[in-house]
């Protein structure tokens, strides 16, 4: 028996989840004021021995309405009780008050559990507080203004090592026998230890003389990150406008919008070629971090859209302009640079991760349907 695992949900207040000195796997958590509905698998004796409990009851297919200032969203691979209890002690410490709690995900390989809180914050180092503690317990944890808890109305993207697994710049030097020599800019760049317009003219110099023949067989060899295709069908379900916004190329953006993803706008660098290869040089205007953000800001007026239904999604140092944009800007797998910068941050997860940002749970995006 002491070996055999058990699932059951606990009901007890708040504050005691944070006094059990075991350790278990967390399968979902609610709460709305009164008693918690916390959803344990363990093995051996039981975390909370003097409390109610039942079977497992998956919560609602819909959660709570958001009428708190503030959003805490806990995104793990693997949530334990003990992550748990640190995120609570956190707020307790903070003096941030917990006014209701759902769980958004409560898959074995992805937990999501959306924290509602009212408290008098300045948002840059609580952000700065919540990285710290996320990197301590293993997790990500994501800070948000409650009213950015909704589906955007514009979205705007960047396409490397963002949308796709890879830096196409790089990938173009490698078959020429120089990647090590322009992937080496490449980061430096995306690290902001280097002028991106200064690096992007460096690098194409550099592929002069590449075949326009090969760039189609590149492009049905990119891989896409993660997540891509179904966080961008989703929005396209949920009436989304979607635009890439990048400082690689056009001729990857085009191929990507025709043939994997569902984008609606594309602004990126363009190649010039003559008889067949890369001169070499660029075509003004460079789309670098701040052409991005004008180029944002300038989709959203022509929309007729406030930046607070705008959000921008993004990696490297020349995305932190847009990311600081409007509602929210999240960093996928950021630089180091990037993920200290930029308002939100996921590491751990693929790109729809970002939909539990926009206050969706699994049911309702499992409604939306595949790519």
């Amino acid at each position: 028996m002491g070996n055999e695992t058990r699932a059951q949900e606990f009901h007890l207040p708040l504050a005691q989840i944070t006094q059990s000195p075991l350790d278990c796997s967390v399968r979902y958590l609610t709460y709305s004021g009164d008693y918690a509905r916390l959803g344990l698998e363990y093995m051996g004796a039981a975390p909370f021995p003097d409390t109610t409990s039942c079977e497992l009851n998956l919560p609602s297919t819909t959660p709570s309405a958001v009428e708190s200032l503030w959003c805490l969203t806990l995104l793990s691979p693997a949530a334990t009780l003990t992550q748990l209890q640190r995120v609570l002690e956190f707020c307790a410490e903070q003096q941030w008050q917990i006014n209701a709690i759902d769980t958004l995900a409560h898959r074995h390989e992805c937990m999501v559990i959306r924290l509602q809180l009212n408290a008098e914050l300045e948002f840059s180092p609580a952000r700065f507080a919540c990285l710290q503690l996320a990197e301590e317990i293993g997790a990500d944890l994501v800070l948000q203004d409650s009213a950015s808890q909704r589906v955007p109305t514009l979205a705007g993207f960047d396409m490397d090592s963002t949308l796709i697994d890879a830096e196409v710049i790089d990938e173009l030097a490698k078959i020429t026998g120089i990647g090590d020599q322009v992937a080496a800019i490449t980061t430096a760049a995306m690290r902001g230890e280097l002028d991106f317009r200064d690096s992007f003219k460096k690098r194409m110099a550099l592929l002069k003389g590449f075949s326009e023949q090969r760039l189609a067989e590149i492009a049905q060899q990119l891989l896409l990150k993660e997540g891509a295709q179904k966080l961008l069908h989703c929005l396209r379900e949920l009436g989304c406008k979607t635009v890439i916004l990048s400082g690689g190329f056009t001729y990857f953006a085009n191929f990507l919008q025709k043939e994997r993803l569902a984008v609606d706008l594309i602004y990126a660098n363009e190649l010039e070629f003559a008889e067949g290869v890369l001169t070499g040089e660029v075509i003004e205007p460079i789309v670098d971090g701040m052409r991005k953000r004008l180029l944002l800001e300038e989709i959203a007026r022509d929309m007729g859209l406030p930046l607070e239904q705008v959000v921008a999604v993004g990696d490297g140092a020349n995305d932190i302009p847009m990311l600081n944009l409007g509602a929210l800007g999240i960093a996928i797998h950021p630089k180091p640079k990037v993920r200290l910068e930029a308002p939100q941050a996921i590491t751990l997860f693929g790109l729809d991760a970002a939909l539990y940002l926009f206050g969706l749970n699994d049911q309702q995006i499992a409604k939306l349907g595949q790519p």
